[in-house]
């Protein structure tokens, strides 16, 4: 026999209390319920069962996406490996992550184009810039759009150093930073020609 919804109620957070047969069976996320088609008098077959359990997976997804989101922007690779890593289904993840795409929330190209110019303005140099978009796995054609948006490194390294010494020491720390060979021998020999 084919258990009958009985009552829908609604909950904090976006839930759904689903009663079946007139007893308290599962509270799940309102958009699960609504996409499985759940109302109250239709009986949960097998066929309406899978397809809620389907909805439930990626409305779990979705809320974990969205809350590694929360915390600090992310690649689509990088969001879709945390998935993974928490046991998601494919077919959840990628459901999830397609919902992001359409609502603007996961744009890997305005994610390095803003992560680039953060890392400039703290004084960091192209090579860096590239291993922290690396890091957080955004593609190398858009990690290198995005280099190449910025200012010239030799600009930035000069508006970093306005007043200062050029030693070798400062030249060492600037290498660390990740600025390029060209780029430091460039501020080398323009201060030993001020000099």
């Amino acid at each position: 026999m084919t258990p009958t919804v009985t009552g829908l109620r609604e909950r904090k957070r976006g839930r759904v209390a689903v009663e079946l047969d007139g007893e308290p069976w599962r509270v799940l996320p309102a958009d699960a319920v609504v996409r499985a088609g759940l109302a109250v008098g239709r009986g949960l077959d097998r066929d309406t069962a899978r397809e809620l359990a389907r909805e439930v997976r990626r409305a779990r997804a979705l809320a974990q996406a969205t809350r590694t989101l929360a915390t600090s922007g992310r690649s689509r690779r990088e969001l879709d490996r945390r998935l993974a890593r928490a046991g998601h289904s494919g077919a959840a993840r990628d459901e999830a992550l397609a919902t992001l795409d359409r609502a603007g929330l996961v744009d890997d190209a305005r994610l390095a184009e803003s992560r680039a110019g953060v890392l400039a303005r703290r004084g960091y140099g192209d090579a860096a810039i590239r291993a922290d978009l690396r890091r957080r796995l955004i593609g190398a054609e858009t990690a290198a759009e995005a280099v190449t948006a910025l200012e010239p490194e030799l600009t930035r390294v000069r508006r970093l150093l306005t007043g200062q010494d050029v030693t070798p020491a400062l030249l060492r720390r600037l290498a660390g930073r990740g600025f390029s060979r060209d780029t430091l021998d460039e501020l080398a020999s323009s201060f030993a020609q001020e000099a």
